[in-house]
């Protein structure tokens, strides 16, 4: 029911999207009254699953959801109609319009999900704002994972920054943004009351941007375990653990974090744990029969039930401009990253993703905070995508136009033709890349 729940936030994200940004190119088409044949919700060669004609447009739900599209008369697109084409120009089609009307259809769908993204990221904080926590509120320092010790850092360390970058939210993913995005070379944390720098190599780029740790995160913030749920039917449930239990112990070896209650039961080997509590003040040791190495029903409470977090709240316009900077931060990540994987710092087999990927981005329950602004991401991806100067793409019909309005010279419907079939081989070669990337990682189990 997760995944399923998960698809349907994707699929409806993604139907706004697109029909938003083909009323991007719709829109100014009609205006300066360009005829606009079709208007579809997904592709729909040989047949559509709904269509309704109206006044000269129909319109339309194909069954081939890799986009949607308006055709516009008199235009070379990818429905390759050559035919009209040989036709003498009307006054309604596209090619009859002068240039600069021209730019502005081809612009309208790339605009609208630029201002989309932007807008929907705004209301997102003016509706939600946004809980952190302050990095000098995790007062008893992080706990490492594999990877990050690795990288160099120790249990119990207080990061004061990455690069140039304060460390002043704690949030993991800063320090992987900036080594792999913005070239941090050194961390700056409080080891035991002195100051470290801990160089980072270069390679780490790779490390961190790799496929396999997408999901990892360095370090976290250490606190203790307090039994926040027991599960029924599991071992914890049959025993005398309480909610509000605060485990201090487990076989005799000492439990003070949450991390290492989690390994105590992942290595304990007997069929008893004997878990030592502080209950209200009281020192109990309850025993939990189990089997060796497997999970017992319980989980802990919030880290915010033991460090106090911070919010961010906006009014309207606040959460406008900060809705536009942050999209713009995102979007200035994106190309960097972009720029990594083409000097050959990042590999393209682990950056790029398909639906999959994007699906992915949506939890399994349904969350309208994280709808939106996966939303307000995809919007500002598709913007940037389609605006890359690739013949088939809105970007590639911008660039031939800027050629015209610059030159003064269009280039023959001939040649269009023939650009478009280049464009939409590349695209599809992507596309198809990409969603192979994510069936290969699907039968690896990842």
């Amino acid at each position: 029911m997760g995944i399923l729940i998960m698809i349907a936030q994707f699929f409806l994200s993604l139907s706004i999207l697109i029909i938003l940004h083909e009323f991007g190119h719709f829109l100014p088409a009609k205006w300066f009254k360009t005829r606009v044949e079709k208007f579809y919700l997904f592709f729909d060669p040989y047949f559509s699953l709904f269509k309704v004609q109206k006044g000269e447009t129909e319109y339309g739900i194909g069954w081939l959801p890799l986009g949607g599209y308006v055709k516009i008369s008199g235009m070379v697109d990818e429905s390759m109609d050559m035919d009209a084409m040989k036709e003498e120009p009307k006054p309604w089609e596209f090619r009859s319009k002068p240039a600069w009307q021209r730019l502005i259809i081809m612009l309208g769908g790339v605009i609208v999900n630029f201002l989309l993204g932007y807008f929907i990221w705004g209301m997102v904080l003016f509706t939600y704002g946004t809980e952190y926590i302050p990095a000098k509120n995790v007062t008893q320092g992080i706990h490492v994972d594999s990877l990050g010790q690795e990288l160099g850092l120790m249990d119990g360390d207080e990061i004061i920054s990455v690069g140039t970058r304060p460390f002043d939210r704690f949030n993991p993913g800063i320090i992987k943004e900036e080594i792999a995005i913005n070239d941090a070379k050194s961390i700056k944390v409080n080891r035991a009351g002195q100051q470290i720098d801990i160089p980072v190599d270069p390679k780490w780029i790779g490390i961190l941007t790799a496929y396999k740790n997408r999901n990892s995160s360095l370090f976290y913030a250490r606190f203790p375990w307090k039994i926040g749920t027991i599960k029924k039917k599991l071992p914890a449930s049959k025993s005398d653990l309480k909610i509000g239990d605060q485990i201090t112990a487990i076989n005799g070896v000492a439990t003070p974090y949450y991390y290492d209650v989690s390994e105590q039961i992942r290595s304990n080997k007997s069929n008893v744990l004997n878990i030592s509590v502080n209950r209200e003040g009281k020192a109990l040791e309850i025993p939990v029969n189990c089997v060796p190495g497997e999970i017992i029903g319980i989980s802990p409470l919030d880290i915010k039930h033991f460090v106090k977090t911070e919010r961010d709240d906006y009014n309207f316009s606040e959460g406008l401009a900060t809705g536009f900077k942050k999209g713009n931060s995102f979007l200035k990540t994106q190309v960097k990253a972009i720029g990594k994987m083409f000097s050959g710092k990042i590999k393209a087999s682990d950056s790029m993703t398909g639906f999959r990927g994007f699906a992915q981005l949506f939890p399994q329950e349904w969350n309208w905070e994280r709808f939106w602004l996966n939303t307000a991401i995809i919007s500002l991806i598709l913007a940037f995508m389609n605006l890359l100067p690739i013949p088939a793409l809105d970007g590639g019909h911008v660039m031939f136009l800027l050629y015209e309005m610059v030159s003064g010279r269009k280039p023959s419907d001939k040649f269009m033709q023939y650009a478009t079939i280049a464009g939409f081989a590349i695209v599809l070669t992507l596309l198809v890349f990409a969603n192979g990337l994510d069936v290969l990682r699907w039968l690896r189990g990842e």
